[in-house]
């Protein structure tokens, strides 16, 4: 009976100590400021000229529970928060409920999370890096139960959820999926929306019809479970194909939804914005972001890849300020979310080669250099042996220059220069340039076959495109509060990293690729779209038998493209040239409204030498002479054997 009695008095000590807990923290929400919710968490993010590229949480419209179809409330309410009008914030039988189920499957199966938390989690947990979150989603939840009313709540919710496709807001929403207003809404298309926000990247009815179709009818069951539509109604629905318009004036490009993305992602890693500032005022943030270079960029790949299944990613900066004007991460933002500029690691291939061709010059080999050019197996210190190949299996069986094995791509070269050096200097050297991805020091490195994120491979060339200097790839360049406050300024100070007149040499070496008196035992690598160029650039090529890479640039620009299929399956050597023709095409339509557009001013300590392409001997023929460039003292003519 003790027993008893101490069990009743503990279990109501224990009600009485979670009921008074409950109650301080009500009673601590309300004597807290309220909640800021009309501009919270608004963004503007603004391209280089100063325009308004597309807005964050501030829709084109906020608008009232009124100016929304009946349908669509009562869809959010079921699928969402059933229990919405009757729980102070928490759903607290829901949450004992969820807690039973994934404790009794031994794992997440269920969540529990009302609206006015999931709008709490949408305006404050996107920047703030040092709150604890659980602990502040609390506070800010019970905060907006007791300073707004159900119905403000509800209207800043459906104000504010991401609805894919860049979309924030029911607003928005609506007109983009289905060029209509929310009260103009069919049931079908209420509905429809209502199931997005769960996954928005896989409901949206853009990315996957299918998809959406089949959440929709799981929210419509909801709704018949909660008497906000009958049997009968519901089975007169999503009986045809529901029309979707699928298109909104502010977002012309199917591609620049990766480059807002990237900027979002860019602020939550380096600018962090003080609380007071995301809770009572919108951000404003400038970019680099260029609309011409991305529409070209755009019609480019289009042009040639439309119809592919195969994707594409490419990004394109300015050398000198290390800002990233134009970038996307798919062939169709619609079709798939996915950023491969910034977050798929690929093989680089031959790419590679100008970072390995860098550190050759910096250590006692010239552009003249020469290495007997044969088919090759490789004794290794381990006992194992490599036998790499060249494109083709076409080999000189002669010795060939440093410069020749550039426009080239001589594998067996690059294999014995890489051998020769040490891959630790070579290694070194990337680091140096800004690459951080880690990098095996293996026979095959300089072919490639390392896998390297986009963006990380981007600030390497960066460094080569902009002489040795080092600075920083970005997206942003500053942000501001909404009274013009500065947040955040990017810093624009360089480092120069590496010997400014062993870049010039290579990058003189970098632009014979389109080179016609280099062809011999095979073709300089990009020729095939010389005729397309007008200005000078330096370019490498690079490709597996998954993966194909252009990489060009001179002092305006650098674009890198790349093109493969997801799931790291072979491509088709036929269309290997469209990353080559997506360079060409898109960087001279960059460049052809833009003056004063030069090639790098020739060093005092660098001397060009006239001589055979291939063989880096004095020739008297045109057709095989080039300009090979020394360091100073360092030049060397080869003689003929």
């Amino acid at each position: 009976m003790r027993i008893i009695k101490l069990s009743i008095k503990l279990f109501l000590f224990l009600i009485l100590s979670i009921s008074f807990f409950i109650v301080s923290l009500y009673l601590y929400a309300y004597f807290k400021p309220k909640t800021i919710i009309k501009n919270a968490n608004t963004y503007y993010i603004y391209d280089i000229n100063g325009n308004i590229v597309n807005t964050g949480s501030s829709t084109k419209k906020w608008v009232t529970i009124n100016e929304v179809s009946k349908d669509y409330i009562n869809a959010v309410l079921s699928v969402e928060d059933k229990n919405f009008y009757k729980h102070n914030g928490f759903d607290y039988p829901r949450i004992i409920k969820a807690v039973f189920n994934n404790i009794s499957h031994k794992k997440i199966v269920e969540g529990a999370s009302t609206i006015s938390q999931q709008y709490i989690k949408n305006l404050y947990q996107n920047f703030d890096k040092t709150w604890s979150r659980k602990w502040n989603e609390m506070i800010l939840t019970l905060n907006l139960e007791v300073h707004y009313s159900k119905k403000e709540i509800l209207e800043g919710y459906i104000n504010t959820i991401n609805y894919g496709q860049g979309n924030i807001g029911i607003y928005n929403a609506s007109k983009y999926y289905f060029n209509k207003d929310p009260k103009d809404l069919s049931t079908e298309e209420a509905i429809i929306l209502a199931g997005i926000p769960k996954s928005p990247a896989n409901y949206n009815p853009v990315s996957n019809y299918n998809n959406s179709i089949k959440r929709a009818k799981t929210v419509l069951n909801c709704m018949i479970k909660n008497n906000k539509i009958t049997k009968e109604e519901s089975n007169k629905l999503f009986k045809n194909k529901i029309d979707i318009y699928a298109s909104n004036e502010s977002q012309k490009l199917n591609t620049v939804m990766y480059y807002q993305d990237a900027v979002m992602n860019e602020l939550k890693e380096k600018v962090s914005i003080p609380q007071k500032i995301i809770q009572q005022k919108g951000i404003k943030i400038y970019t680099n972001f260029d609309p011409n270079a991305q529409e070209n960029l755009e019609k480019s790949i289009y042009s040639y890849m439309k119809n592919e299944d195969m994707q594409v990613a490419s990004i394109i900066t300015n050398p000198k300020t290390g800002g990233i004007t134009a970038l996307t991460g798919g062939l169709d933002y619609s079709k798939s979310q996915f950023n491969r500029a910034t977050m798929a690691k690929r093989q680089v291939g031959s790419t590679m080669k100008s970072f390995l061709y860098y550190t050759a010059l910096e250590n006692n080999l010239t552009s003249s250099s020469l290495f007997l050019n044969e088919e090759t197996t490789f004794n290794l210190e381990n006992g194992k042996t490599y036998t790499p190949k060249n494109y083709g299996d076409k080999y000189a069986n002669k010795k060939i220059t440093m410069t020749a094995a550039i426009a080239l791509s001589d594998n067996i070269y690059a294999v014995k220069t890489y051998l020769f050096l040490g891959g630790d200097k070579v290694i070194n050297n990337v680091y140096k340039s800004g690459i951080k991805q880690k990098l095996k020091d293996v026979p095959s490195f300089p072919l490639g076959t390392n896998e390297i994120k986009m963006i990380d491979f981007a600030q390497g060339y960066n460094t080569l495109a902009n002489e040795g200097k080092y600075i920083p790839l970005h997206l942003i360049n500053k942000v501001e509060d909404s009274d013009g406050n500065i947040l955040y300024e990017f810093d624009e100070q360089e480092i120069e990293v590496l010997n400014s007149n062993y870049v010039y040499i290579l990058n003189e070496m970098l632009s014979n690729t389109t080179n016609d008196v280099f062809i011999d035992y095979t073709k300089p690598t990009a020729l095939v779209i010389k005729n397309k160029l007008k200005e000078k650039y330096a370019i490498k090529t690079g490709s597996t038998n998954t993966d194909f890479w252009t990489v060009g640039y001179n002092p305006n620009k650098l674009m890198l493209v790349w093109t493969g299929n997801d799931d790291g399956s072979d491509v088709s050597i036929t269309k290997s040239s469209y990353a080559k023709n997506i360079f060409a095409d898109t960087i001279e339509q960059i460049h052809y409204n833009e003056n004063n557009i030069k090639w790098y001013k020739t060093p005092e300590d660098v001397v060009a030498i006239p001589l055979d392409a291939i063989t880096g001997e004095e020739t008297k023929d045109p057709s095989r002479t080039a300009l090979f460039y020394f360091f100073k003292g360092s030049e060397i003519v080869n003689k003929k054997e």
